[in-house]
C-alpha cells in the first residue's frame, strides 16, 4: 500500500487567496506589467519612525538576544492590557495575555484551544479567508451565516438563532469587517452578545480594524458592551493594520485565564517567543498616542469614498458603503455571463482573470471570502494609483454586453 505523500490534514489547506493574488500582481509588476493591485490587506504608510528606533535599540541589547518567555515579554503584555482598558474600556490582567507571531497565529491559537472535533463555529459570511482553515485544522466544522450587500453585510440575531444547533461552541464576530469594511452598531454588537451568553457560546471576536472607522461610525468591542460574556470571549488583534507593521508579525490573543495559559502552552512547543526585536517594537507602538495612525485613517476615509464613488458609476456593479477597515465589497452579479472581450466569465473568480490579464488590476474575487459573484478591493494604496485603477476597470467593464 502506498502511503500518500502529505497528509490528509494539510492537504485540505487552501493557499492564501489574498497573499496569492498579492504574488501574482507583484511577478507581473517584475516582469514589466504596469499592473496595480488592490489585493493585498497591508497599509502603503512605512512604519512610524519611533516603532522603528525602538526595534533598532531592541537590536543592541543583549538581553534580547536570548530566549524570552514564550507567552510574551511581560513590559509588552502589561502594555497590551492597558492599550486594551485605554481603546476597549475592557480591564484585562497581563496574564490574560498571549503575544503571538501576527494576528494569524493568534487566530489559529484560539480555536486550536477551544475546539474539539465536530465543535461547531457560526462565521458570518463574507469571511477573512484563513478564519476557514484555521476552524478546520482544530477539526471544528464551519457554519455559514450568509448576509449579502442588502443588508450592507450584516448578520441579525435571528439569523445566528437559525444557525445554532446543539454543536455550536463559539461564534466569530469580526467588526470592522474583513472583506466587507461592515461595522455593527453599539445596539447591534449588545444584541449579539447578549444572545451568545445566554445560549452559553462562546464569542471569538477579531478586532485588527478597531481603529479604522469614518464619519459617525463608532467601534465597540462586544467584551466591553456584554460583561457577562467575559468569561467566554477571546479577543484576537495586533499592531499590523493600525500601525503599518504587517510585516513585523505581532499580534495577540485576550481570554480567560486557562485559555491563555492552554493556548501559550501550544505556543511553547510551536514557535517559542515571537522576536523580541519585533516586540520591543510593538511596546513602543502600544505605548504610543495614536497620532500616526490618525494620519493614515484620514488618507483611508478620502480613498475610501472616492473608490466607492468610482465603483457605483460603473453599470453593473453596486458597492455598499464600506464604514470600517480599508476593503470596498462591490457585487458584480449583474456582470456575470455577459460578454468582454470575446469571453464570458461564468464566476467572479472568472472575472477577476479577465481583469487581470485585460486591464493589469488585480483584486480578489468573492469565492476566497465564501461569497461567490463579489470583489474584495483594498483602498490602502496611493491615490493616483486607486483612481488609475479603477478607471481601467471601469473602462474594460464597460465593454459588457
Amino acid at each position: 500500500m502506498t502511503r500518500p505523500r502529505i497528509s490528509a490534514r494539510i492537504s485540505a489547506i487552501s493557499e492564501s487567496a489574498t497573499l496569492a493574488v498579492d504574488a501574482k500582481a507583484k511577478a507581473m509588476k517584475a516582469a514589466g506589467r504596469p499592473v496595480i493591485g488592490f489585493g493585498a490587506g497591508e497599509p502603503d504608510f512605512p512604519t512610524p519612525d519611533y516603532i522603528v528606533e525602538a526595534a533598532a535599540e531592541a537590536c543592541r541589547n543583549p538581553r534580547f538576544h536570548k530566549y524570552t518567555p514564550a507567552g510574551g515579554l511581560p513590559e509588552l503584555k502589561k502594555a497590551i492590557a492597558a492599550k486594551t482598558l485605554r481603546d476597549s474600556g475592557y480591564e484585562v490582567d497581563a496574564s490574560q495575555v498571549l503575544v503571538t507571531n501576527g494576528g494569524k497565529q493568534a487566530v489559529y491559537e484560539a480555536f486550536a484551544t477551544l475546539l474539539d472535533p465536530g465543535d461547531e463555529v457560526l462565521v458570518i459570511a463574507p469571511y477573512w479567508t484563513t478564519y476557514p482553515e484555521a476552524i478546520k485544522l482544530a477539526g471544528g466544522v464551519q457554519v455559514d451565516v450568509p448576509t449579502d450587500e442588502t443588508t450592507g453585510y450584516l448578520a441579525s440575531v435571528e439569523q445566528l438563532e437559525a444557525a445554532r444547533t446543539e454543536r455550536t461552541k463559539v461564534l466569530l464576530f469580526v467588526s470592522p469587517s474583513n472583506p466587507t469594511g461592515a461595522v455593527y452598531s453599539p445596539e447591534q454588537v449588545e444584541q449579539i452578545g447578549r444572545w451568545a451568553a445566554e445560549h452559553g457560546l462562546w464569542v471569538v471576536t477579531d478586532e485588527i480594524y478597531e481603529h479604522l472607522v469614518y464619519g459617525d461610525t463608532r467601534f465597540v468591542s462586544i467584551a466591553t458592551v456584554v460583561p457577562e460574556l467575559a468569561d467566554r470571549v477571546v479577543i484576537l488583534n495586533g499592531v499590523a493594520k493600525t500601525y503599518a507593521m504587517t510585516g513585523w508579525r505581532v499580534g495577540w490573543l485576550i481570554g480567560p485565564a486557562d485559555v491563555v495559559k492552554a493556548a501559550t502552552n501550544l505556543q511553547s512547543h510551536a514557535t517559542s517567543n515571537v522576536s523580541n526585536v519585533a516586540q520591543w517594537a510593538a511596546l513602543a507602538a502600544v505605548s504610543g498616542d495614536l497620532s500616526a495612525v490618525e494620519r493614515m485613517r484620514e488618507a483611508f476615509d478620502r480613498r475610501r469614498q472616492t473608490m466607492v464613488r468610482m465603483l457605483n458609476e460603473i453599470p453593473g456593479v453596486v458597492c455598499p458603503e464600506p464604514f470600517g477597515a480599508f476593503y470596498a465589497y462591490p457585487s458584480v452579479k449583474a456582470l456575470l455571463g455577459k460578454e468582454i472581450r470575446g469571453r464570458r466569465p461564468s464566476s467572479s473568480a472568472e472575472l477577476a482573470e479577465l481583469i487581470l490579464e485585460e486591464a493589469e488590476v488585480a483584486l480578489v474575487p468573492g469565492e476566497a471570502f465564501g461569497t461567490p459573484g463579489y470583489f474584495r478591493l483594498s483602498y490602502a494604496l496611493g491615490d493616483d494609483d486607486l483612481v488609475e485603477g479603477i478607471s481601467r476597470l471601469a473602462k474594460l467593464l464597460s465593454e459588457a454586453h
